[in-house]
């Protein structure tokens, strides 16, 4: 086999993430967005000493695990979920041997595997969106929505959504007629010219507020006053907070922000979770799926365990959430690290909010800020980006010698890595237990609580 033959596979599992695998005269063909037992035809364009890489280009039968109906009208061209066509049954048995595959590649030693948990909702869970302006096709009408698959430039305006907030489709409808009446033009990534980078939409799913914030680069040609016109007339079932509009010159295609304006109300909205209310700031981290959050951390509270009186560390906090969960169960002390100054704001006052005072969040960067901590934890509790721990904080945390370390996870190779050193380091991987906070994409949360032997 070679470069540009058209082949035909039948998928047998999908490694993470997203690596659907089949054999071809013995050897390993891996085919993106393929399903498990679907016969794809597909063409190859890479060889690797691991395997080939072919891209899809027919499903010649479908699979025995799809089902018929209940994917959204663009599922086949959308980036944002993989997931759309496979029963839900499927879809978790597959993280869970993906999970438990890739620790035991590394030799992971589990003492309690205790599966998967469904997410409450397994549509309009979303809470937040970043939406992408683009076009379609090249110099095509402008668009809104979603990077299409397999893309880094093209957008699929998003006409239906089995993920994401009814609300938020009649924001992106609006914002787009809004714009294509102007004529205004999105940002050109390569050419460095244009307007309109992205729109993110936060709704608090208990509070019903909806924060939404206009991206664009500093060549404004439209009237931000009448766009935030447009939108306060929209009928909507939640009711809108704030509006935002941030000026981005960064030739990355990051959501950031050089400027923020608040064209109305507040950059921030309020959410829920569980009896403790938080203050989520445009640019914090706060869990994208509200209900499947409660689930979730109800699972790092039980991993815990009784932590009346004892000394809790909440690194990478985000906006304090854990923390507060912890502070509330009776904790002596909790201390949360997380890089984002302005979420470490929101953090404090979230937890005065809450009448919590046993609890305290620092600005800064892990890998810094545990030189400063004089504290002796009885608990750590680590929550990283999908990066994982940083490898040498990973050493400074185990420094500490903390008898229990709770790790939640939102990328699984990431946290094969990391326990490994937490286990060359003395540390024995008691329970592991595996939350769908995702449905329908790639993503899967893993807790894990580790135990110094």
């Amino acid at each position: 086999m070679k470069k540009k033959d058209i082949i035909e596979v039948i998928i047998e599992d999908v490694r993470f993430p997203n690596k659907p695998f089949g054999f071809v005269e013995d050897h390993k063909v891996i085919v993106k967005n393929a399903l498990p037992g679907q016969k794809v035809q597909a063409q190859i364009f890479k060889k690797k000493s691991s395997g080939i890489e072919a891209r899809l280009e027919a499903v010649l039968e479908p699979s025995p695990l799809e089902r018929e109906t209940g994917a959204c009208s663009h599922h086949h061209l959308c980036g944002g979920c993989t997931y759309q066509k496979l029963e839900h049954e499927a879809e978790l048995a597959m993280k869970e041997r993906q999970v438990k595959r890739l620790l035991e590649v590394e030799n992971i030693q589990i003492e309690s595997w205790e599966g998967i948990e469904a997410a409450p909702f397994a549509t309009e869970y979303r809470n937040k969106c970043e939406f992408s302006f683009g076009d379609e096709e090249k110099d095509g009408d402008l668009a809104l929505g979603m990077r299409k698959r397999m893309s880094m430039y093209e957008v699929v305006t998003l006409k239906d959504c089995n993920i994401i907030d009814g609300d938020f489709l009649q924001i992106i409808k609006t914002s787009l007629a809004f714009f294509q009446e102007r004529n205004v033009s999105f940002y050109h990534k390569m050419r460095h010219v244009g307007s309109l980078r992205h729109l993110v939409v936060r709704k608090g799913k208990a509070t019903g507020e909806i924060l939404v914030n206009l991206v664009t680069s500093s060549e404004v040609p439209f009237s931000p006053e009448e766009y935030k016109e447009m939108l306060l007339g929209l009928q909507l079932s939640g009711s809108i907070c704030g509006i935002l509009h941030s000026v981005n010159d960064s030739l990355a295609d990051v959501v950031q922000s050089d400027q923020l304006h608040v064209l109305y109300g507040r950059d921030f909205f309020y959410e829920k979770l569980f009896d403790l209310e938080f203050k989520v700031s445009t640019y914090s981290f706060f869990q994208t799926n509200t209900e499947g959050a409660e689930k979730l951390y109800s699972m790092v509270k039980d991993f815990a365990g009784d932590v009346q009186n004892k000394m809790v560390f909440d690194l990478y906090c985000g906006t304090g959430t854990i923390g507060q969960i912890m502070a509330e169960a009776g904790s002596k002390e909790v201390v949360g690290i997380e890089l984002i100054e302005e979420a470490v704001v929101a953090a404090n006052e979230n937890a005065k909010r809450n009448g919590l005072n046993n609890c305290t969040f620092i600005a800064g960067d892990v890998l810094k800020m545990v030189d400063e901590l004089t504290q002796t934890p009885d608990v750590i509790i680590v929550d990283p980006p999908r990066d994982g721990i940083h490898p040498k904080a990973i050493g400074k945390i185990i420094d500490f010698g903390a008898p229990e370390i709770v790790y939640v996870s939102c990328k699984p190779t990431s946290l094969a890595r990391d326990l490994v050193v937490f286990q060359e380091a003395g540390y024995a991987v008691k329970r592991v237990k595996l939350m769908d906070m995702f449905p329908r994409t790639v993503h899967v949360e893993t807790v894990c609580l580790l135990s110094l032997k």
